[in-house]
C-alpha cells in the first residue's frame, strides 16, 4: 500500500489545485462556473496577507487530493472556527483513506488551534460524501439555509447608497 502524505501547499502548487477545483467542479456538474486561473490561485491563495490555507494529500509523491480552508469566528462561541472551503480525492485514488486522513490533519489544525468547530458543506445530492461524513461521526446541521449574494445581486446591493 503507498504511503499518504498531507502537506501544506505552497504557491508552487498553484497549477496542481486548479486542476483538482476543476475536477471537482466537473464531478459537481459546474465545471463552467471555474473561471479561476493558476495566477488567481497563485496569487490570492499564497498571498502574504491571505487567511486562506491549502493542504496537499500525496502518495507516492504524486498529489491525489487537495483541501482549502480557513479560519472563520463564532461571536457566540468568541472563538475561531475551522471552515473547509474544499475538500478533492482524484477518483483513481478513493477509497484509499485520503479524505479521512485530509479531515484527520484538519481536525489536528482545529484542536491546535482552540476552534471548537469544524464546519463544511455538501451538495444534498452527493451520498458517498455524505455517507462518508456521517461515518467519521460528522452531523448535518439542521434549521440553517446557506445564502450567497453574487453577480448582479452583489453589485446592485453593493451600489446602494443607503438600505431602505
Amino acid at each position: 500500500m503507498s504511503e499518504l502524505v498531507i502537506r501544506e501547499a505552497s504557491a508552487e502548487d498553484a497549477e496542481v489545485i486548479l486542476g483538482f477545483v476543476v475536477e471537482l467542479a466537473r464531478y459537481e456538474k459546474a465545471e463552467e462556473e471555474v473561471v479561476a486561473s493558476v495566477e488567481h490561485i497563485r496569487t490570492n491563495l499564497f498571498d502574504e496577507n491571505t487567511t486562506t490555507k491549502a493542504l496537499i494529500c500525496e502518495s507516492d509523491g504524486v498529489p491525489i487530493g487537495f483541501a482549502v480552508y480557513f479560519l472563520n469566528f463564532s461571536t457566540w462561541l468568541g472563538k475561531n472556527g475551522l471552515y473547509l472551503e474544499d475538500l478533492y480525492v482524484s477518483p483513481s485514488h478513493r477509497g484509499v483513506g485520503a479524505g479521512k486522513r485530509l479531515l484527520q490533519y484538519l481536525a489536528k489544525v482545529a484542536v491546535m488551534n482552540d476552534c471548537p468547530r469544524f464546519e463544511w458543506s455538501v451538495l444534498d445530492w452527493n451520498k458517498p460524501a455524505i455517507e462518508f461524513y456521517d461515518a467519521i461521526g460528522a452531523k448535518p446541521k439542521s434549521e440553517w439555509i446557506g445564502y450567497r449574494l453574487e453577480g448582479q445581486a452583489l453589485l446592485s446591493l453593493a451600489a446602494q447608497d443607503e438600505v431602505k
